[in-house]
């Protein structure tokens, strides 16, 4: 193992292109990873060309790691999977535990990288994650899942950066001003259009059902169950409604939704499973978000092996099964699990 070397995950983007530029400033021996996860027609075409020219400009060697099949069973098949059993995924999650962080890490140990390296808005310490300084691109939710065994071996160039700052040193270098001017990322790499686009291909999207109130009288029809989400208030009839109608749940089995008025909405217990904690406490009382772009709002947690009871101490509106909860001390990420039950 090479101490002063570092692999850097590259897509071919702005962010993981200055990664690299800022390793290489200060002084590591730096190469490349681009990975092929998704078989999105024409995606790869573009973004390794991308990748390549971002290495060839920064004189650093790019490795080509083909993981579709592995994406596809860790990642994809989850993401069908998971909406089929009416719940809502959180595919990036799963990627950056089995990708980004599992196979990339173990790619890394092959080159002898000492670290590893991406473009990912977080910090770390190497015992925990922190929330990025750029507070509107930070990633840490994301992270939650990441074996906590290789925080010390991982390096996040952009953690104490703005995005603007990103883009401006990218102008500055003769050769990557076109990574500035890139379109951003979209936050689920394999959807092109919408999911249940996506998911026609592979499931039976349109299949109308029935629409229930609370108490289980049928009140009107949707379109399918898997175009819902829990909190959506458009795309189904509610005979005779004045007022706003949201999903409250979803019966993949019987192809119901139950849906209600906002404030039926409102959660303030969750079960957690398949939890990854970077503490040791069994009892304690802190923040916790159950989403992304959502704020993190305070709570006492429970935990008993691998499941924990949450009570939300604020009102939450809209908590997905599927989804991740995360939970934060101040800005440090403590750890976090899979909603399985509200």
């Amino acid at each position: 193992m090479q101490k002063n070397k570092v692999l850097v995950g590259m897509s071919g983007g702005v962010d993981s292109t200055v990664s690299t530029l800022l390793l290489q400033e200060e002084g590591y021996e730096v190469e490349g990873l681009y990975m092929k996860l998704h078989s999105k027609p024409g995606y790869h075409e573009i973004h390794q060309a991308r990748a390549q020219k971002a290495a060839d400009k920064l004189g650093v060697k790019l490795h080509i790691l083909d993981l579709q099949d592995n994406f596809r069973k860790e990642v994809f098949e989850p993401f069908i999977d998971t909406y089929a059993q009416g719940k809502t995924p959180n595919p990036c999650a799963l990627c950056n535990k089995t990708m980004k962080f599992g196979e990339m890490i173990r790619f890394a140990d092959s080159v002898g990288a000492a670290y590893l390296a991406t473009g990912h808005y977080i910090k770390t310490d190497g015992k925990y994650f922190y929330q990025a300084e750029d507070d509107t691109k930070d990633q840490s939710y994301f992270l939650f899942y990441v074996n906590k065994n290789i925080l010390p071996r991982l390096k996040f160039p952009l953690g104490e950066r703005k995005k603007s700052d990103i883009k401006e040193v990218a102008h500055s270098v003769k050769g990557l001003e076109s990574f500035a001017s890139q379109a951003e990322s979209s936050e689920i790499c394999f959807v092109e259009t919408t999911y249940t686009d996506l998911l026609k291909d592979y499931v039976e999207v349109d299949n109308e059902g029935d629409v229930l109130d609370r108490e289980g009288n049928v009140i009107g029809k949707h379109k399918g169950y898997m175009h819902y989400t829990i909190g959506k208030r458009k795309g189904f009839t509610v005979h005779g409604a004045h007022d706003p109608h949201f999903v409250l749940s979803i019966n993949a089995k019987e192809n119901q939704i139950v849906v209600g008025k906002k404030e039926e909405l409102a959660c303030n217990h969750v079960s957690l499973n398949n939890l990854n904690m970077f503490t040791d406490k069994k009892e304690f009382e802190t923040t916790v978000k159950l989403r992304y772009r959502t704020k993190a709002v305070p709570c006492k947690v429970i935990i008993n092996v691998d499941t924990a009871e949450v009570e939300l101490l604020e009102s939450v509106f809209g908590v997905a099964i599927g989804q991740a909860a995360v939970f934060y001390d101040g800005n440090k990420l403590i750890g976090g699990g899979w909603i399985a039950k509200v």
